[in-house]
């Protein structure tokens, strides 16, 4: 019988306290969040593995991303006890089972109504009470429960996403990687006093979240 608790053990020492996440409240959420119950059920297996994870493929595919990318992206957002977090992308609702350990309350906004379903089942059986789905448009953002502490999309962006900062309280943080495959960053938007500043915090490659991918250009 798989041990899918010392899995997870594995997963956080080797891939999260190994790649600089010094956040202990990060650590102990991801040692407490069962990753296998957020995969298909063929695949929980390799719920740990060192990469992103399909959860449904198609067109567009959709993924959780790789521990390790979730991990520092959430330390990067300094996120508070008492926060109010949108969760972009949620998929399944990994990445918002985590927040709910972290934040004071999770909006977790998924277009999918088939991925929206399974992750609210999930985190009601989890009991994960101060986190709740909506369904809609993602690259909207969620106005009707904005302003937001912290902003976290769940897969690459080809740029400032424009609508979701607007939906940043003052100081407030929008948490992506910036740009594809080999040349992605993961960076920081801040609302700033002075308009929207931002930081590079890493490079990372994940997959592209849906709607944020550049728009092509006329071809003469």
């Amino acid at each position: 019988m798989i041990d899918f608790a010392e899995m997870r053990r594995a997963m956080v020492d080797a891939q999260v306290r190994a790649n600089d996440v010094t956040d202990l409240r990060i650590v102990a959420a991801m040692l407490e969040t069962p990753r296998e119950r957020f995969v298909p059920p063929g695949l929980q297996n390799f719920a740990y593995i060192d990469d992103d994870l399909l959860v449904k493929p198609g067109t567009p595919a959709r993924y959780l991303m790789e521990p390790m990318v979730l991990a520092k992206l959430l330390q990067a957002a300094e996120i508070s006890s008492d926060a109010l977090v949108l969760d972009v992308g949620a998929a399944t609702g990994y990445s918002t089972a985590v927040l709910a350990k972290l934040a004071g309350q999770v909006v977790a906004l998924e277009e999918d109504a088939e991925l929206a379903a399974q992750g609210s089942t999930l985190l009601v059986e989890l009991g994960l009470l101060n986190a709740a789905y909506v369904q809609g448009p993602m690259t909207a953002g969620w106005p009707g429960e904005a302003p937001y502490d912290v902003i976290l999309l769940n897969g690459s962006i080809d740029s400032a996403p424009e609508a979701l900062l607007a939906q940043l309280k003052p100081e407030g943080r929008l948490v992506a990687v910036l740009g594809q495959g080999r040349s992605g960053r993961a960076t920081v938007y801040v609302n700033t006093p002075g308009g929207i500043g931002s930081r590079i915090v890493f490079d990372a490659a994940v997959p592209t979240l849906p709607g944020f991918e550049a728009r092509a250009g006329f071809v003469f």
